[in-house]
């Protein structure tokens, strides 16, 4: 066991990822989470190859199998048509392509997997209810050393010196505002409408064994099951000029030419109510300050266009555990972390922004999109999105 101590803020999955990464390293981890338990707000969640191969490596192969559904496929529909117009290959055929599978899971289940894990070693402590953390510096003001004071939910004040700190706390992450003097989230004139409808009541309307993917003039529509509930997550995509924050709405606000599609209206209909979520984006050149770094959507929040926001941090947390362990100081590890990550986080972002724009493309344009889609076949985002889903996180 390392003498070393990382404190992480965060018990989300980022956080959680990276103190069970950690452990394999024998290296202590202290998480301040602002919750008074372990909470993850949302609800499906796709996980692509590589998280799936990078979570293995912390021993949650056969746990994620038991709770999370392998779709056989994507099937795309233009607006209001009858059938795909192409279906895309998971299941089976991306297990012999990548050596792992392509699932759907629940975010809360995701969560929970990793924080009963985090309870079989006595090398994580969570602290719950830390709603303020104050980061001192030691050493000169160079950032090599810190101690983070903070006070518990028993009113006890707490200091921890620790090797480094790690800012797993989300688009809205203090870590990077306050210490690093990183910007502030903004807002991407996106909102996510999602909404979990029972199994049965859709049996008809979705083709429950594939994921659905709706493409609408200024809008799509993600369906996916979630067998081990049993439920559909619906999530629809529009742009809203202001956020007004997130909230339980009976009614979302969508555009109502969705009505025109069947299969949409028969989703609204079906559901009983709405989360409202507005979405955020993180774009800052500094991930780090001597040894305090940022992880996760605290350091790249991604439009959620290509399915991998949580995938990056979970790499993230893989790639960077073995990092803090093996270097002398933190800040080398932040900064080689920094360097191998910052490219292809980039690149993903970019590319959850475009899709945005071919997913909601108006005719004619979106005549000239479905034509190709269909010319490329069922199997053709294997080979263009291989250098997501290949992705080994130890090499």
């Amino acid at each position: 066991m390392s003498d070393k101590i990382i404190v992480i803020a965060g018990a989300g999955i980022a956080g959680l990822t990276s103190a069970l990464a950690l452990a394999k390293y024998g290296i202590k981890s202290i998480i301040l989470e602002k919750n008074e338990q372990i909470q993850e707000f949302g609800a499906g969640l796709q996980l692509g190859p590589n998280a799936h191969r990078a979570l293995n490596l912390i021993g949650l192969k056969d746990d994620l199998a038991k709770v999370s559904f392998e779709p056989e496929g994507i099937d795309i529909y233009s607006f209001a048509g009858k059938k795909p117009i192409s279906t895309l290959r998971l299941g089976q055929s991306a297990r012999e392509r990548f050596g792992v599978p392509y699932s759907v899971i629940h975010r809360a289940d995701l969560v929970q997997l990793l924080y009963e894990k985090t309870l079989q070693t006595n090398l994580i402590d969570i602290k719950f209810n830390i709603t303020e953390f104050f980061i001192n510096e030691i050493n000169n003001n160079k950032l090599e050393n810190l101690s983070v004071s903070f006070t518990d939910e028993n009113g006890v004040e707490n200091k921890i010196n620790c090797f480094a700190f790690l800012g797993a706390d989300g688009v809205g992450s203090t870590t990077r505002t306050k210490y690093l003097g990183g910007t502030q989230a903004k807002y991407s004139g996106f909102v996510a409408w999602r909404a979990l409808i029972e199994m049965e009541r859709l049996e008809n309307v979705l083709n429950l064994n594939n994921t659905s993917l709706i493409w609408g003039r200024g809008f799509h529509t993600v369906a996916y099951p979630l067998k081990s509930r049993p439920v559909v997550n619906i999530a629809f995509f529009t742009r809203e000029t202001m956020s007004v924050g997130f909230g339980i709405r009976q009614t979302p606000n969508l555009p109502p030419t969705i009505k025109k599609d069947e299969r949409l209206a028969k989703i609204c209909d079906c559901a009983n109510s709405w989360t409202h979520w507005p979405l955020a984006g993180v774009s800052t050149k500094i991930w780090h300050k001597g040894a305090i770094g940022l992880i996760g959507d605290a350091a790249h929040a991604m439009l959620p266009f290509q399915a991998q926001g949580a995938a990056m941090g979970i790499e993230d947390a893989i790639i960077l555990a073995p990092l803090l362990a093996n270097e002398k100081n933190a800040a080398t590890a932040f900064e080689i972390y920094q360097n191998k990550r910052q490219k292809r986080v980039a690149k993903l972002s970019r590319i959850s922004k475009n899709n945005a724009l071919i997913f909601h493309m108006p005719p004619p344009l979106s005549l000239a999109r479905n034509m190709v889609v269909k010319m490329q076949g069922p199997l053709n985002h294997f080979s263009r999105l291989s250098w997501i889903y290949d992705f080994d996180p130890t090499i």
